[in-house]
């Protein structure tokens, strides 16, 4: 049996002094109806690497310069077949990126964010993802709790495995 085809692609975790965290919201298109709210990111392109993929996707979902390597906290594998189109599932790394809020706002314009499936940015405190009980998802599912142990722990020595 071969491998799985896995996209690899790298997420911030771009959280301020007050432990809030910016997540973008992305509509799921099946089921059509949908949400999920997720760190920025996206693929590693062909020869680049996961620090150089992380730069450029925080510099057109975001506007976010970062200079500084961040550490790599979270470690994340799912094989779902059909979850996206040509791959059997997903490799998020995960990297830590302390900053002060700002206004979100891209290389990329409207239309190509809204073809990204990006509706929305928004910083959450901990306590709201906490408390949240709407009909949209939070990726990783358990965010709360790895966001806590997180801001509690500090960064861990080696990246934490994490689930779908």
């Amino acid at each position: 049996m071969p491998s799985p085809k896995l996209r690899h692609s790298v997420r911030a975790i771009l959280l301020t002094e007050d432990h809030r965290i910016l997540l973008c919201r992305h509509s799921i298109p099946d089921p059509p109806g949908r949400f999920v709210w997720a760190a920025p990111g996206g693929g590693v392109e062909s020869g680049e690497t996961a620090l150089a993929a992380l730069r450029r996707e925080l510099q057109e979902e975001v506007g976010l310069a970062v200079d500084a390597e961040p550490p790599h906290v979270w470690h994340q594998e799912f094989v779902v077949p059909g979850h996206l189109p040509g791959y059997d599932g997903v490799v998020n790394d995960y990297f830590l990126v302390r900053t002060a809020a700002f206004i979100p706002r891209g290389t990329m314009s409207d239309e190509q964010l809204a073809a990204e499936n990006i509706s929305e940015f928004r910083w959450w405190p901990l306590s709201d993802i906490v408390a949240y009980r709407g009909s949209d998802l939070f990726g990783p599912r358990d965010l709360a709790e790895l966001l806590a142990a997180l801001v509690a722990g500090g960064v861990p020595p080696r990246p934490v495995r994490i689930g779908l």
